[in-house]
């Protein structure tokens, strides 16, 4: 049984991309599928596909890399707020990644988005991730 699953997700993401896979197969939650969106519409990943036939679901990745270097987009993959010790900011609060350059997914009252999105809606939450 799996007592972290953004954690497992995170996971995933790191090894595919270490291991210069193209596509990885990630089993579906709400959570992930929004976490997900995020990192395709700041530009981290190529695409997503989410596939029904299972109970829960699955989530297909398409990993972003660079054209020229083959280096991966994604740099780091950082779970901060963990089961064991939860991390909570307000929207004054909330971290910038690398200066700006990164994003801190935060999963909030109206939803999970970027610190960014929180702030603007001045919203705070539980920091999921950093990714950069």
């Amino acid at each position: 049984m799996l007592t972290d699953p953004i954690s497992d997700y995170l996971t995933r993401l790191r090894n595919a991309n270490m291991a210069g896979h193209r596509v990885v197969d990630i089993p579906g939650s709400n959570l992930k599928r929004q976490i997900t969106k995020i990192l395709f519409d700041q530009g981290y990943i190529l695409s997503y596909k989410f596939e029904e036939d299972k109970v829960q679901g699955n989530i297909k990745i398409a990993l972003k890399y660079d054209k020229f270097t083959k280096e991966p987009i994604i740099k780091k993959l950082q779970r901060v707020s963990k089961p064991g010790l939860r991390k909570y900011s307000n929207s004054n609060d909330l971290p910038r990644v690398l200066n700006g350059l990164g994003i801190a997914i935060v999963s909030t009252s109206h939803g999970v988005m970027t610190s960014k999105q929180a702030q603007h809606e001045n919203v705070g939450g539980e920091v999921l991730c950093y990714v950069y």
